[in-house]
């Protein structure tokens, strides 16, 4: 009898059974919010109570997400902690805009993510992935988490700026790494809501990093504004075109192009590389599931050379993928405020609290979700996702400031794991120990040393 054996359940903080001091909780933010939270906030529908900066309320009924996210958006702004994390990275890019200027960006940049358009992507999707594993041809370790920022920054230059992004890829996978460090933590000076003016010591160490990025924008501005006056009919009608023709009296500034730049740039990349590491890993010590998602990938490349057509060809491949998202979601905490103080059923919000969706925790959430800390991807198998409640898996958020490019992410993940896995076996050594750890980002901290072989 075929016995299928227990499914993996990869590395998590466990919930705290105490409450934490305010020292220690401040503490717990900055090396590691995911640390943070007790058994009752994985239990319960919502927690409401005066935190160190206010008052703060978590989020966990699917009903509540969407009446924050949605139902009710255009009373809840970003939260005052999220901005003055993100806004010195990003200042009026996608993520960080509000208002009229995130209405401007948002319209500027809808035609290129369009369905036309992501399949336009595709080929261009495939032939960098394919280019890429060429390093795996004679096997060994690699650190994978590393590798997967280098594929779709790859990936990114290729789709959005035609390959013509200033810098090198190396050393900006490593100055990606270094501004995560530093800007990318939470300061205790914010978590305590002390004025602006008091220096923040994360903001100092990151200086420089930053001014790496914003030299790479204005560099690869300056590359296209030339092609534009050399030759106006070869300027490749991409995302870095769209958006300088967005600018003018009626359309974006030249600094809100340049932040939307550097927002693709340093953040459009990022959240597909954790995600895919993160499938890599739970595939490699789940085996079981790896050989039918390659057995699945080696059938649909048999038949089908079109890329475009991957993504609906492997419920398998994307059902690995999108539990690898509920596991490690790579954006792990949605931050809002309301303007105005309202009910929602029985609970009070105040104005100016701290609400938070984080989809750490609704992923995790024991009335949501069977077993809900192991990895098991025939949840999302056809027949069983569409059971799953909109507002109670939110890899890419959810309502009127739902990731732009969630369709791009999900092609160009399946593609890329098509070409990893038909070719090559990812499997876990003794030194792959990941430790969850959350710099905006869901990230593997010690990275993902990993055995790669040829197929």
């Amino acid at each position: 009898m075929d016995i299928q054996p227990a499914p993996f359940v990869p590395p998590a903080p466990k919930p705290r059974t105490t409450p934490p001091s305010t020292l220690e909780m401040i503490r717990i933010v900055y090396r590691n919010p995911l640390e943070l939270w007790g058994e009752h906030t994985y239990n319960e529908p919502w927690i409401s109570a005066n935190g160190v900066g206010g008052h703060l309320i978590v989020a966990n009924d699917p009903g509540l997400i969407r009446h924050v996210l949605v139902d009710n958006a255009k009373n809840y702004k970003m939260a005052t902690v999220r901005q003055k994390i993100l806004r010195p990275i990003l200042r009026d890019g996608l993520l960080t805009a509000e208002g009229e200027v995130w209405k401007r960006s948002r319209k500027a940049m809808a035609p290129v993510f369009t369905p036309r358009h992501i399949f336009g992507f595709a080929q261009p999707m495939l032939k960098r992935t394919k280019e890429f594993v060429t390093r795996y041809e004679a096997g060994g370790t690699s650190d994978i988490a590393h590798d997967m920022t280098l594929l779709t920054y790859d990936i990114l230059a290729e789709t959005l700026f035609s390959g013509q992004i200033a810098g090198e890829p190396g050393s900006f996978a490593n100055e990606i790494d270094r501004l995560f460090e530093t800007m990318g933590r939470v300061d205790p000076l914010d978590l305590l809501r002390a004025p602006d003016w008091l220096p923040r010591l994360t903001r100092i160490r990151g200086r420089k990093t930053m001014a790496y990025f914003r030299k790479i924008v204005t560099d690869t501005v300056k590359m296209r504004e030339e092609k534009f006056k050399r030759d106006p009919d070869a300027v490749p009608q991409d995302f870095l075109t769209l958006l300088l023709k967005a600018e003018g009296p009626d359309g974006l500034t030249r600094s809100e192009v340049e932040d939307n730049i550097i927002t693709f740039i340093g953040a459009g990349h990022e959240t597909t590389a954790r995600a895919l590491g993160w499938t890599l890993y739970c595939l490699a010590e789940s085996p079981w599931e790896r050989n039918r998602v390659e057995q699945e990938i080696d059938e649909v490349l048999a038949r089908e050379s079109d890329p475009t057509k991957w993504l609906d060809a492997m419920p398998l491949t994307r059902a690995a993928f999108d539990e690898a998202l509920r596991l490690y979601p790579p954006a792990p905490s949605i931050n809002r405020e309301p303007i105005e103080p309202e009910m929602w059923k029985d609970l009070y919000i105040p104005k100016h609290a701290a609400v938070l969706v984080m989809p750490w925790v609704v992923h995790r959430h024991r009335k949501l979700w069977d077993r809900p800390d192991a990895f098991l991807p025939e949840r999302f198998h056809p027949g069983n996702r569409e059971k799953i409640d909109r507002f109670q898996y939110l890899p890419f958020g959810a309502g009127p400031r739902v990731c732009i490019g969630a369709s791009f992410a999900m092609q160009e993940a399946i593609i890329a794991l098509a070409i990893l896995l038909s070719r090559f076996r990812f499997d876990t050594t003794p030194e792959t120990k990941p430790w969850p750890v959350q710099k905006l980002t869901t990230q593997p901290q010690g990275g993902l040393p990993m055995q790669v072989t040829p197929r």
